[in-house]
């Protein structure tokens, strides 16, 4: 088994029609592409509303992402459709507006903020080895990572175990929310202003407004904790009190409900997909699992120990680059753009997709194969610059990256010391609605070591 490369999802026919395009792109948009884009430096995709540019020259790459953000913002195209949840979150913004977004919250995840982060973090994935014993047997992964990562949001952005009622009903609203939240609303295909209605369905516009509410009395709960001296100093705490250094403002309660939502859609999502590949490649290639699984050994509750997990941490990322959770990432053109001799009108998207980036065949060894010794070698490290995005680069680069990386690394060397995970019948497809999940979940055997 372990011969076999991790899946793949199938490409479509090289030639389709915008009708027949439009259909699969709405049901998955990674097997709604042509094989071509796994070798093509770009691709230009032509529709009766707008033109698509496909970038996977790394040239073009850093073009948008670190030489000239400001000229390539941000579409709102698939920002559109979460709205109704996101409102105006630092990842939906742009601008002026977007800048001083991250001027109050960077501060919460530089280095040092993730010390004080690893024991909520830790507490988290000790739950989730916990709740894993209670499931043994053959076991749907996807749920279970979900529900440790909310937990690791919920404990170090509130202080509050999963357990809590609170944090138990977003949970749960929120996994409502996104049964009824396909990846594409009307604003993806057809341009407008924002004012213009985007036919959202009831439930969607329902679960949305019943989160937010719940995030409103979690952030006035805070809010009037920080008044009185008595909140825990966790994240919320520090992005709530942090002044712009430019303007002297602090975010209000709805900027900061804003803000909320786009840390639990991003930061429990992401983490949720990427550690259920990461569990389901650690079964497809046992010896590298008893090779975490002895090197995990090492992981315990004070944050130096995260220094000995380096192999650990080198799987986590060969699963980001073979299952990054954000698989395509939607700029815009400002002004007219050459790219690669082609003439791009102003207001063209500008799609960089870190799925066919990462699998690219001109630019990485064995692109599809599992390798996290990749890392090491002249290849990986020249990809790792100039091709390697799950995070996105630059001044937009996800500001919890580095969290996602401890929080990913800690949790799968602790579930895998303690389980063995091996393969079921069933071989998960990748599909891609608001992240890089299985189509019919992720199974695997799991039992103690």
């Amino acid at each position: 088994m372990t011969d076999h490369l991790p899946p793949k999802p199938p490409s479509r026919p090289e030639k389709v029609s915008l009708r027949r395009y439009l259909k699969l792109f709405r049901q998955d948009i990674l097997s709604a592409q042509p094989a071509k884009l796994y070798r093509a430096w770009m691709a230009e995709f032509k529709t009766p509303f707008f033109r698509s540019y496909l970038a996977n020259d790394p040239v073009l790459v850093k073009r948008v992402l670190k030489e000239r953000p400001e000229d390539f913002p941000k579409s709102d195209r698939i920002g559109a459709g979460l709205r109704p949840l996101l409102g105006n979150s630092v990842f939906l913004t742009n601008g002026e507006v977007w800048k001083q977004q991250r001027r109050i919250i960077d501060p919460a995840f530089e280095g040092g903020r993730l010390r004080d982060t690893y024991g909520a973090i830790y507490a988290a994935a000790e739950s989730a080895v916990v709740r894993m014993g209670e499931h043994q047997g053959v076991v749907d992964i996807e749920p279970e990572m979900s529900h440790a990562a909310a937990d690791v949001i919920f404990r170090t952005l509130f202080s509050i175990p999963i357990e809590d009622e609170v944090a138990t009903q977003v949970f749960q609203k929120f996994r409502d929310h996104q049964r009824t939240q396909p990846i594409l609303n009307l604003a993806a295909f057809i341009p407008g202003p924002r004012w213009m209605p985007r036919f959202f369905k009831r439930a969607t516009k329902e679960t949305a407004a019943d989160i937010r509410r719940l995030i409103t009395g979690l952030t006035e709960r805070r809010m009037a904790a920080i008044k009185e001296g008595t909140a825990p100093d966790d994240l919320a705490t520090k992005i709530m009190t942090t002044k712009d250094p430019q303007s002297g403002q602090t975010f209000t309660t709805d900027e900061m409900v804003d803000q909320v939502a786009i840390f639990f859609l991003a930061g429990h999502e992401t983490s949720a997909s990427a550690l259920g590949w990461a569990l389901y490649l650690m079964a497809m290639y046992p010896e590298w699992q008893d090779r975490v699984a002895q090197e995990a050994e090492g992981a315990g509750p004070e944050f130096a120990s995260l220094s000995k997990l380096k192999l650990c941490r080198d799987v986590f990322r060969e699963t980001l680059r073979l299952y990054p959770p954000v698989p395509m990432m939607v700029r815009q053109t400002t002004a007219p753009e050459d790219l690669r001799g082609r003439r791009a009108p102003k207001g063209s998207q500008i799609v960089l997709s870190p799925w066919h980036l990462h699998r690219h065949e001109r630019l990485w060894d064995n692109p599809d194969g599992f390798d996290p010794t990749r890392w090491d070698t002249e290849n990986g490290k020249a990809c790792q610059r100039d091709a390697y995005i799950p995070f996105s680069a630059g001044p937009r680069v996800c500001t919890g990256a580095g969290f996602a990386m401890v929080e990913g690394t800690l949790l799968l060397a602790m579930l895998v010391r303690q389980f063995r995970f091996k393969l079921t019948d069933d071989t998960p497809v990748p599909v891609a609605h608001l992240t890089v999940r299985a189509k019919d979940g992720i199974r695997l055997r799991v039992t103690r070591r």
